[in-house]
């Protein structure tokens, strides 16, 4: 699985950790907001990460910032994505198995190492079922997702 981890400026620390954290079993690329491109916004570093989930790229992504919260609101701007808030490994899993989330946030101000790492284990450990009774509750969502970007 090729896996994309990337924080802005009050994530980088925690997403460097689980990058290296992950490195041993997964393929995993850190998207710097420093290296590839001196952009401060967490916005435009979602983007880049979001848009290559959707184009392939990566399968999944971890994104990281101070609460979790704006880069999930960044990520989700891009049709298609379905990023997820977790800060517990039960929503983590969940976000994988109902929710069929390509992309988990957290925030490193919220939560620590020790628990970070398990929300990447339980979201990476899932697969969503596409015949599972959350397959409906996807779809309707994709369809609202198409609904309003088509415009």
């Amino acid at each position: 699985m090729k896996l994309a981890i990337a924080g802005d400026s009050a994530g980088e620390s925690l997403a460097k950790v689980l990058a290296d954290y992950l490195k041993d079993r997964f393929e995993v690329h850190e998207v710097s907001r420093v290296n590839e491109c001196a952009d401060p916004f967490y916005a435009n570093l979602s983007d880049r990460v979001a848009s290559s989930v959707l184009n392939g790229t990566f399968d999944k992504a971890i994104l990281v910032c101070g609460t979790g919260i704006g880069v999930c609101i960044s990520a989700n701007k891009v049709p298609g994505i379905r990023a997820a808030l977790t800060h517990d490994t039960y929503s983590a899993e969940r976000a994988a198995l109902s929710n069929n989330a390509q992309i988990i946030t957290m925030g490193a101000r919220v939560i620590g190492i020790g628990l970070a790492k398990s929300i990447a284990d339980a979201f990476l450990a899932q697969s969503f079922d596409e015949k599972g009774p959350s397959a409906g509750n996807v779809d309707a969502v994709d369809a609202l997702d198409a609904k309003y970007n088509a415009r």
